[in-house]
């Protein structure tokens, strides 16, 4: 038997029915293809969109204009003519009584209202008492320089007492309260004396103290 005979027929028929298979899906793709765009293009045939206006009917004319109606004429009516009166006298006024005033109550604080601060008045300066005489200078000075002797021809000893007034702790006035000058028989020389005292307070004192009096003694004894 010849078997390669047999192997040829078999395989040609293979081959034909490929063919034939491939034959078939070409012609169902090109079908498939082409029924696809004749759809489509039926339907954007077909579909079409048309906007119709609506069509509004006129609108309706105006009505008549309306005519005013005439005025009617009105009639006023007379006016009735005023009767007379009696004229009654007129009882006198009196002065008007003027009104008693009226007592306003007292008015009391709230409860809760504070009390009135009372403030006490500030106690006024005391001033220092002042000394009923004079006070002796070695207590209200911290300096007292002696006076300088005038010169004089005669023996002079004893003392003079004077009375000084301080005025912001400077001597404003000397005044002579007494003397003990022995050989003195002439005022000038007594005034000279006075007149030493007087420079020597004046200007040589230091002390302490206002309207204050001081007192001093001074001593001579001239040979």
């Amino acid at each position: 038997m010849d078997f390669s005979t047999r192997q040829d027929d078999s395989r040609r028929r293979w081959t034909g029915l490929a063919a034939v298979v491939l034959f078939h899906l070409l012609l169902g793709w090109a079908l498939m293809n082409g029924l696809a765009r004749k759809v489509a293009d039926s339907v954007s045939v077909l579909v079409e969109t048309r906007i119709i206006e609506e069509i509004q009917p006129p609108p309706p004319p105006p009505p008549p204009p309306v005519k005013p109606a005439a005025p009617k004429a009105v009639v006023a009516p007379k006016a009735a003519l005023p009767v007379p009166q009696k004229m009654e006298p007129t009882p006198p006024q009196r002065a008007p009584v003027p009104a008693a005033p009226m007592a306003m109550p007292p008015v009391s604080p709230p409860d809760n209202a504070p009390a009135p601060v009372v403030r006490e008045a500030a106690p006024a300066p005391v001033a220092p008492p002042k000394p009923v005489g004079p006070v002796a200078a070695g207590i209200a000075c911290s300096r007292t320089p002696p006076p300088q002797a005038p010169g004089v021809s005669s023996e002079v000893r004893g003392s003079i007492f004077v009375i000084g007034t301080l005025k912001g702790g400077r001597v404003v006035q000397v005044d002579v309260e007494r003397t003990s000058l022995k050989g003195v028989t002439d005022r000038r020389v007594l005034r000279a004396f006075v007149q030493a005292i007087e420079t020597a307070m004046k200007e040589g004192y230091v002390c302490v103290g206002d309207d204050v009096q001081i007192r001093q003694e001074f001593y001579f004894d001239i040979r």
